[in-house]
């Protein structure tokens, strides 16, 4: 029958290149790829095509112990050794990757689940101050109506419009200036004069003016605690600020201020004098 080389291919054995002819086997040999001596004899290069597809894992390294009967030299044994070790340290690299990967997807997995509780953790807090606004909130606004519906316990007995020295804020309040803002510290020094004037206890001012806040006022006095809110110079203080009311304000719009054409000097000294 005669020599078929994609046979050999498709199905290489021992056996089956055994009983090739040296010119059948120096065609495997070129087939694959395999580098001989054309002075070679034919055990020699029947020997390099079994160490080629041992190498490429196309034959068992075991065929190495049994085709090769009359070795000429250790070279076989060498090969073989070597192959077994290339394998092993083969093993031991894809081993180490492993266990490499291991460790890696280990540390993502663990860092996640560190991500995800300290997300957490910052939900429950961001949770629970929200919850301690609202409830500050709650307790503000309740605060704020027993004092605007109540009658609340005043030291001055000649506020005139209350009885038994008591002080009634509902009935005072429509007293207090509209508030402007504009113009927010000309409110508070009209505020403060008519307080003086009317003789209505300090301790209360706070209370009659914030019902007439609006904007940005009313925003800043309802973030202030309960005690800040009772107290009138921080409230004052906390709203000027917000209309950056502050002394450096205060400087710069008295440098940047100018005369009107429609201004006499007298006038526009009085002006400048209680900016």
């Amino acid at each position: 029958m005669p020599f078929n080389l994609d046979e050999f291919v498709a199905s290489p054995s021992v056996e089956e290149l055994d009983s090739l002819k040296k010119s059948e086997i120096v065609k495997v040999a070129k087939h694959y790829g395999v580098e001989f001596q054309p002075l070679m004899r034919k055990d020699e290069i029947k020997r390099y095509v079994l160490e080629y597809l041992v190498d490429e894992s196309i034959l068992p390294i075991t065929v190495l112990e049994t085709a090769i009967t009359v070795p000429t030299d250790n070279t076989f044994e060498l090969k073989r050794l070597e192959i077994e070790m290339n394998k092993e340290i083969r093993l031991k690299e894809m081993e180490r990757e492993r266990e490499r990967e291991e460790r890696e997807m280990q540390k993502v997995k663990e860092e996640r689940e560190m991500q995800m509780q300290m997300q957490k953790e910052k939900e429950e807090r961001e949770m629970q101050m929200q919850m301690q606004r609202e409830k500050e909130a709650r307790e503000h606004e309740f605060r704020l109506k027993q004092l605007e519906l109540g009658v609340i316990k005043g030291s001055d007995p000649k506020i005139g419009l209350d009885t038994g020295g008591l002080f009634d804020v509902s009935k005072h309040v429509k007293f207090v200036p509209k508030f402007q803002e504009d113009n927010v510290e000309k409110f508070f020094n009209h505020f403060e004069k008519l307080g003086e004037q009317l003789k209505w206890p300090r301790d209360k001012w706070s209370i009659l003016i914030q019902s007439n806040f609006t904007g940005k006022a009313q925003e800043v006095y309802s973030a202030l605690s309960i005690e800040d809110s009772m107290d009138y110079d921080k409230v004052k203080k906390a709203i000027l600020q917000a209309y950056e009311l502050v002394p450096e304000a205060y400087r710069q719009k008295f440098r940047k201020y100018r005369k009107a054409d429609t201004q006499t000097y007298v006038e526009f000294a009085y002006q400048k004098k209680v900016i």
